[in-house]
């Protein structure tokens, strides 16, 4: 039995991965390839959108400074109990 035998384990290796050998071109030099997968190009486009969003909503921070500096903003306890209670998922395990 020989145990250093890698060329078959790097051959079973390569194609389970899938692995293709690079093509060479015409003057013999080796290129490379690179193909992303519709999935990937997908998942691109939705980080990239995600990064156009702005993280702060600029009119509703506003709207709320001025009710704040005219008293006129109320906090309804009520509804932020709420809130913190259906953000916790009891039936969630750790």
């Amino acid at each position: 039995m020989r145990i250093n035998k890698m060329d078959n384990v790097f051959q079973v290796y390569n194609k389970n991965l899938g692995v293709k050998n690079i093509k060479t071109n015409k003057s013999g030099k080796s290129s490379d390839e690179l193909k992303i997968s519709e999935n990937a190009m997908d998942f691109q486009f939705a980080i990239n959108k995600v990064k156009e969003v702005e993280d702060i909503r600029v009119e509703k921070v506003e709207k709320i400074k001025e009710q704040i500096k005219s008293g006129t903003y109320e906090i309804d306890g009520k509804k932020i109990a709420e809130k913190i209670y259906n953000s916790i998922n009891f039936d969630q395990k750790i």
